[in-house]
């Protein structure tokens, strides 16, 4: 670590270290006073601090701990978007992965460490379970193999020869493959070439992993070296004739391609409480995703909002807290970026998406809240928070329920292409549940399409008598629908016009949470290719 520079923010230091430390919490999770301890921060300045960030979205409060918040996805979005390594190369790594019926990581050094930026998967039962922002020691896989084949005796002197890594980074560059036999965890294997940019310098390292149950290292290189060898040129290929600097800014980015949040509100609003230099130097991590490679402190201060001298000091400040390095032609986010939470994030399932939210939802409405997916002619619930009133819905997570008769359902079908939902509906025998369910095949077609148009499912007393239901649908980063949302209360509570104008636009907001939530997490996530 360099001399701490004067200009160095506060604030932004010990979020980044709170943060950090977070991320590196069992499961993305780590208490109050656990945090004071391991950052060496006062309380009273990991409150301020957990204040912030979760008014930001970046960490979310559960009791006495703090969890990472998917709103902290779009720091290692914006490092991924940066570098573009994985829209450049990750479709050749995909194609590969599919030839090979193999999983097919991109990996990167990071000081020590080897971390992952993106994997295609296969889906078995023994599945290999790299996500991006992943760290794994050098000495300890197949690519740390390749980038310490370039390391220089200075390096070296510095580094435990743990295991024969130095014998095996040599071997490494003199063949000019890398073959892990074990070495990460008994059973797992793999063989790793580098990629070069047109200047000759290793950027990054594509590997072929298996199983031991497959085959063995020697058979997997065998198999793999070839389509591998063949992978490398196109992905070098791809970067000698790669995109514009510029490229598309992310979906969470605010009005007009800007990333700031728009902090002033909550400053007002928190006081002293809330840390605005933490939060701007955030908005100017997050800037560098509109920016393919170095970006100029203009541009990053366009892109976030801030004046010019604002940016530099958050600048210096990631730059030397090793988030950022600044070249000749402008600052370049590094690695360590992703070790903000990321791999955790792009782990996260629907239902820990969506709880959160629906949690906020009952609390406003008081009435139950489901999230489900469709599962063959019907829905599954996978979400599911009770209502705060004494008769409330009892469903529990895992229920199935016909899709014809519930609102969940008829969203989910209304979202699917028009010849498969007329087939699922056609080849139904609807059962009459209640005197009110919709059983004909003109009527529940009629229903579907209603839905489809008005953008929202409503069931009156079809699934169960007494029982009124409406639902808006969840949609990923791609805008597909991918679940439902619904809330569920007695019809008799209240008029349907008046449930409609409660409910409605309060279900559309927390659809909106967590459909964007769901952009953030998954915009790098591991590719399932079969």
């Amino acid at each position: 670590m360099t001399t701490r520079p004067r200009e160095v923010v506060g604030p932004l230091e010990r979020g980044l270290a709170v943060l950090e430390a977070v991320a590196a919490g069992d499961g993305g999770r780590r208490g109050l006073g656990d945090l004071a301890r391991t950052t060496g921060l006062a309380r009273s300045t990991v409150d301020r601090v957990a204040t912030t960030l979760t008014v930001l979205g970046v960490l979310r409060a559960e009791g006495r701990d703090l969890l990472l918040a998917p709103g902290a996805a779009g720091l290692g979005n914006a490092y991924l978007d940066s570098c573009g390594l994985p829209a450049l190369l990750g479709p050749h790594a995909a194609a590969l992965a599919e030839l090979l019926d193999e999983a097919v990581s991109l990996a990167l050094p990071d000081g020590d460490g080897v971390r992952f930026l993106a994997q295609a998967n296969r889906r078995r039962a023994v599945a290999i379970a790299f996500r991006p922002g992943d760290l794994l020691p050098a000495a300890g896989c197949a690519p740390g193999a390749l980038f310490a084949a370039g390391w220089d005796e200075e390096r070296w002197a510095g580094h435990p020869d743990d295991a024969g890594f130095r014998t095996r980074a040599a071997r490494a560059r003199e063949r000019g493959v890398a073959v892990d036999d074990q070495l990460i965890e008994p059973g797992l294997v793999s063989v790793a070439l580098p990629v070069r940019d047109p200047a000759g310098a290793v950027v990054c390292a594509v590997s072929v992993v298996s199983h031991t149950s497959r085959r063995d290292a020697g058979a997997l290189e065998a198999l793999a070296l070839p389509p591998l060898g063949d992978t490398v040129a196109a992905m070098e290929a791809a970067l000698a004739t790669g995109p514009d600097r510029a490229v598309e800014p992310d979906p969470a980015a605010g009005p007009g391609g800007g990333v700031g949040v728009g902090t002033a509100g909550f400053k007002e609003e928190l006081g002293s409480g809330f840390l605005q230099s933490l939060a701007r130097g955030l908005d100017v991590l997050r800037a560098f995703g509109a920016v393919r490679g170095p970006a100029r402190l203009t541009d990053l201060a366009r892109l976030s909002g801030l004046p010019r001298a604002t940016a530099r000091r958050s600048l210096l400040t990631l730059c030397h807290l090793g988030y950022v390095r600044e070249d000749a032609d402008g600052f370049v986010p590094l690695p360590r970026v992703l070790a903000l939470g990321h791999a955790r994030l792009s782990a996260l399932t629907l239902p820990e998406i969506a709880t959160p939210h629906l949690v906020r939802l009952v609390r406003s409405v008081r009435e139950s809240a489901s999230v489900a997916v469709l599962d063959g002619d019907d829905i599954r619930y996978v979400a599911r928070v009770a209502g705060s009133r004494l008769l409330h819905i009892d469903i529990v997570v895992g229920t199935r329920l016909p899709a014809y008769a519930t609102s969940m359902g008829r969203v989910l079908l209304a979202a699917l292409p028009e010849a498969e939902r007329d087939a699922r509906l056609g080849r139904l025998v609807p059962e009459a549940l209640t005197p009110r369910t919709l059983t004909g095949a003109g009527e529940l077609r009629g229903a579907v399409a209603a839905t489809a148009e008005r953008g929202f499912g409503w069931v009156e007393e079809e699934l169960e008598e007494g029982l009124r239901s409406i639902a808006v649908p969840v949609r990923d980063g791609a805008g597909r629908v991918v679940a439902a949302l619904n809330v569920a209360l007695n019809a008799g509570r209240c008029s349907p016009e008046e449930s409609l104008a409660t409910l409605l636009p309060q279900l559309r907001e927390a659809s909106g949470r967590i459909s964007a939530d769901l952009a953030a997490v998954g915009r790098h996530a591991p590719v399932p290719t079969a």
